[in-house]
């Protein structure tokens, strides 16, 4: 998507011959010819930056005046100015208020050109810091693994993501809905411009509205720009969506149809260009039966639905993902590489992982602070790390009621055990089991019989 510059000068070719050489170039570009002019463009909507000439006639402010006004109601904005009577302590006054840079008029084109490249290149870089600061604790910027619901979801990214539709993520807390999200946004025709993520839980209705829409300034203080606005051009995500007021869904439901808003406080309406995504792990169908989900909204939302998996139905990713966040840990506390051991991603991957990928990053980073820096992770270490919620078979518990039972009967609990364990690590499936334990498939199949041990997975999937 293309970056949007505000051309502010008093002389009509002046503007038309920088709007002319910008849109050459791929900008998009809107004019003014005086200070009132200019507020209700950017009121209208935020630019990515905005050409200021000092002097202006027939305008209330000059170029100064509203570059301080400018930096006021929105620090980060980024100004270049210019001026045909410039000097150098006009020059050092403008960049001390804010402005990026200063250019003299005539100007030559490539002159131009470059210092609006650098100035909307650091703007993108600066915002970019700052969401991977944001993002730092994600861990995670892609799907790890070849299940097949996980080959499933990468293909329908990769069918969804360039059409510019709607998305509605649905799955258990900690599955990887964020991930998708970034992965939607990133291999969309907007990935150079902005990804904003709004947590919808926990914030009142006021709060909320504000983070969406903005508030005009109070006080004289800053202009509030809201997420909606942010993300123009963009995509934006609204977490926890199935959080959101009834009085709030019903304005979102109507920016998405009219793609207008008005900043609270304000009467000017905001146009925005934003794909919007939402993601929640609660039904929305039963939260509609229940009133507490507007039906308008669900069908403007539900455009796409996507499922991410639980980390219970992609087992055979776990050792790989597992290795992976195990590695980019250790690039980002800045010590060596720990491998964990075959009987440690075993341990990993016959847990249950109620908290999904979530709690495997957890037990990861708690491996690694218990762990001599490039050791090799064992599954006692595992088990000490999932604590209590560790298969019975890696803590073995039962050791003592085992060695208190005859021959016959301690072989097999621990069969029944050990197979269990295996077969839970598998997925249910019986040939990955036979070919690890080294069976028959036909015998193990009658020994799983005979243990009761098939009954117990299927129970334990039913239950989960």
């Amino acid at each position: 998507m293309a970056h949007e510059i505000l051309i502010v000068d008093d002389e009509d070719d002046i503007r038309q011959l920088i709007a002319g050489i910008l849109e050459d170039e791929g900008y998009e570009t809107r004019q003014a010819a005086n200070s009132a002019d200019a507020f209700s463009a950017i009121a209208a909507r935020q630019p990515s930056l905005i050409i200021l000439d000092v002097w202006l006639r027939d305008s209330e402010h000059d170029g100064l005046q509203m570059l301080e006004v400018i930096r006021r109601d929105n620090p980060t904005q980024q100004v270049v100015m210019i001026s045909g009577h410039g000097t150098v302590d006009m020059a050092v006054s403008a960049t001390k208020m804010g402005a990026y840079d200063f250019i003299s008029k005539p100007f030559k084109t490539d002159v131009l050109l470059h210092t609006v490249g650098r100035a909307v290149e650091e703007a993108r870089l600066r915002r970019e810091n700052v969401e991977l600061q944001a993002q730092a604790v994600d861990r995670i910027d892609d799907l790890v693994g070849e299940s097949p619901v996980i080959a499933q979801l990468r293909q329908t990214i990769g069918k969804v993501a360039p059409t510019d539709s709607r998305v509605l993520l649905t799955g258990p807390p900690g599955a990887g809905k964020g991930v998708v999200a970034r992965l939607l946004h990133s291999r969309s025709a907007r990935k150079d411009s902005r990804f904003v993520v709004l947590n919808c839980a926990g914030l009142k209705p006021e709060s909320l509205e504000t983070a969406l829409f903005g508030a005009e300034p109070e006080d004289g203080g800053p202009r509030r720009i809201g997420v909606l606005e942010e993300a123009h051009t963009g995509t934006l995500l609204l977490d926890e969506v199935a959080d959101m007021p009834l009085e709030t869904q019903g304005k979102i439901a109507r920016v998405l149809q009219k793609k207008n808003f008005v900043r609270l406080g304000g009467d000017t309406e905001v146009e925005v260009d934003v794909r919007v995504l939402a993601a929640t792990n609660r039904d929305l169908r039963e939260e509609i039966e229940a009133g507490r989900f507007r039906e308008d909204l669900f069908y403007r939302l539900n455009v796409v639905p996507v499922t991410v998996p639980a980390l219970q139905a992609r087992r055979p990713d776990i050792p790989e993902l597992a290795q992976h966040l195990m590695e980019r840990l250790c690039r980002a506390k800045g010590r060596p590489a720990s491998l964990l051991a075959e009987d440690a991603l075993a341990a990993l991957q016959a847990y249950e992982w109620p908290g999904n990928v979530w709690e495997l990053i957890n037990v990861i980073e708690r491996l690694l602070l218990n762990a001599p820096a490039g050791a090799e992770v064992r599954s006692d270490a595992v088990s000490a790390a999932i604590g209590q919620g560790t298969p019975d078979l890696m803590r073995w518990d039962k050791a003592p009621d085992v060695m208190n039972q005859p021959l016959r009967e301690a072989r097999e609990a621990f069969e029944r055990e050990y197979l269990f364990f295996h077969l839970t690590r598998f997925s249910g499936n019986i040939s990955r089991t036979a070919e690890f334990v080294g069976m028959d498939r036909a015998a193990l199949h009658r020994k799983l019989k005979l243990l009761g041990v098939q009954n117990a997975v299927r129970s334990r999937k039913a239950a989960s």
